[in-house]
């Protein structure tokens, strides 16, 4: 009796223990090694783009540096061995940057527009 109830026992944890992913909680190793993996990714893109590490480091300020180091390190060996040309990407963050900049001017310029036309208006409801 005792062995049976031993072993129905330990099943039960094991169970509870195995769906923690289906109630919704946490693993932090299963976290920690998605972030590794996006980080050598990341790495792998940057040196494919033709990209230097220092600019890797500067566009995901977020991830780890080593991940991205070891993924940038293994495309580069790739790339040799193979003899594969870097790849140019079409849209770099120097523009990225400068659009949003025009974003941006264009949004405080019509705030200042809207805000200079309020006293305007305010200064025809006093009169009347």
């Amino acid at each position: 009796m005792l062995i049976r109830s031993s072993l129905l026992l330990s099943l039960f944890v094991i169970g509870v223990l195995s769906g923690c992913d289906r109630l919704g909680l946490a693993d932090p190793a299963k976290e920690a090694a998605m972030k590794e993996s996006d980080a050598r990714a990341t790495g792998s893109a940057c040196r494919h783009a033709g990209r230097a590490i220092e600019d890797c480091y500067a566009l995901n300020p977020d991830a780890a540096r080593a991940p991205i180091y070891a993924g940038w390190k293994e495309m580069n060996d790739y790339m040799r061995e193979n003899k594969i040309e870097e790849v140019k990407p079409e849209i770099n963050a120097a523009a990225a940057k400068a659009a949003s900049a025009e974003e941006a001017s264009s949004a405080s310029a019509s705030a200042s527009a809207s805000a200079s036309a309020s006293p305007k208006s305010a200064k025809k409801s006093a009169e009347h």
